[in-house]
């Protein structure tokens, strides 16, 4: 397992303006600030309810990886911008519940409603996901 940190410009907004992006859905681009949402919601989320809560990104050395996982592997999250999710997206997840012991894996996406894939990974809307987070 490699852990390496990923680094995140603190607001989305000016970072596709400073790299002069318009991300449109279904894009690489939409992709990364969609990922970079979800990422300043759990900063938001620790900073006010839990300061003591730990957010790390999880990587294989053959490339898998989980984009995050709080405190000591109690729950694991990809975040995919896709409204379809499919197997190639839980590769990562996949690849960490081989190796350790995860309470909840979860796909965060554009998906319409929560649905259960393989081995326990939930798939969950992001706007029912930051529900479920600031609910606690």
């Amino acid at each position: 397992m490699i852990e390496t940190e990923k680094f995140y410009l603190f607001d989305v907004g000016l970072t596709n303006y400073l790299s002069r992006r318009k991300p449109s859905m279904g894009t690489p681009e939409f992709g990364k600030s969609f990922e970079h949402f979800i990422f300043m919601e759990l900063k938001a989320f620790q900073a006010y309810s839990n300061p003591e809560l730990e957010i790390h990104y999880w990587r294989t050395a053959s490339g898998y990886e989980v984009d995050f996982i709080l405190d000591d592997m109690n729950v694991a999250i990809e975040i995919k911008s896709s409204s379809k999710i499919h197997s190639g997206h839980t590769k990562g997840l996949n690849a960490l519940l081989e190796e350790h012991t995860v309470n909840k894996a979860i796909i965060v996406s554009t998906v319409k409603q929560a649905i259960t894939v393989s081995k326990g990974i939930h798939v969950l809307p992001w706007q029912q996901f930051l529900e479920m987070l600031w609910q606690g």
